[in-house]
């Protein structure tokens, strides 16, 4: 069991079809026992039980700081570790430059790029301690294309924010035995796109990516694994592109 003994959290990890939620799942049949944190909304303790015995649901919000503490303190208290950080918490709108307003570039700043910080904040002493940790902050392509099809421009910006903290980060703490790596999505079919792409404009899409589909949620979920399991014990500071070859550089 490639995470057998390691305890994950996954932020942003409530939503059946979410990202989040493919990554717990996946972590869970490795393994790991698995803390779900979401809004109350989003009800993290019904998705933690849809994983089976041994997992938990955690309400916080990762744009406050003190209950990014507060809910690493449950999840230790619970488990006695923190072994993985999965910063997938993030939000999105497809609006241009010109109509992004100072409360749009905030909320969306503060949940993709304060939110992967005040994790990460929350789970470095105790993976400082233990001399080992895993952190996996979610970008997109968007960050590296520059825009995609559902975000705006500061979408774009808070998961370029996202790239550049995790590999300072990674350099940071490297002697602490911490490694903490990005992973960039291309378009993935979770509920975001759910409705808001006609199956001829997939199609479309598909067409310009070299392994002829859309992404789904396990991929990234996979992705996340490894970078989460010892397989990738020599990697820290990467950006692992997971696309289908939508953006190849």
């Amino acid at each position: 069991m490639l995470l057998k003994d390691k305890v994950a959290i996954i932020t942003g990890g409530a939503g059946a079809n979410g990202l989040g939620f493919a990554t717990a799942r996946l972590m869970a049949q490795y393994g790991a026992r698995v803390a779900i944190l979401d809004l109350a909304r989003a009800e993290p303790q019904t998705a933690a039980s849809r994983l089976g015995e041994g997992h938990i649901g955690v309400v916080a919000d990762v744009t406050d700081k003190a209950a990014c503490e507060a809910a690493v303190a449950q999840v230790l208290q619970a488990f006695g570790r923190v072994d993985v950080l999965v910063n997938n918490a993030g939000i999105t709108q497809p609006v241009k430059t010109l109509d992004i307003t100072g409360a749009d570039y905030d909320r969306i700043l503060d949940v993709s790029l304060r939110g992967t910080l005040y994790m990460s904040q929350a789970v470095l002493p105790a993976m400082r301690v233990a001399r080992s940790g895993s952190i996996v902050c979610i970008s997109s392509v968007s960050a590296q294309r520059g825009g995609g099809i559902f975000g705006g421009p500061h979408y774009s910006a808070a998961k370029a924010g996202v790239l550049g903290l995790a590999k300072a980060m990674a350099r940071e703490f490297g002697i602490d035995g911490i490694r903490i790596n990005s992973v960039t999505p291309g378009l993935i079919e979770t509920d975001i796109t759910q409705g808001k792409l006609t199956d001829e404009k997939k199609v479309e899409i598909a067409e310009g990516i070299p392994l002829a589909r859309l992404g789904r949620a396990s991929d990234i979920a996979g992705a996340c694994v490894f970078l989460a399991s010892d397989l990738s014990a020599y990697c820290t500071g990467i950006t692992l592109d997971v696309n289908g070859g939508m953006l190849i550089h």
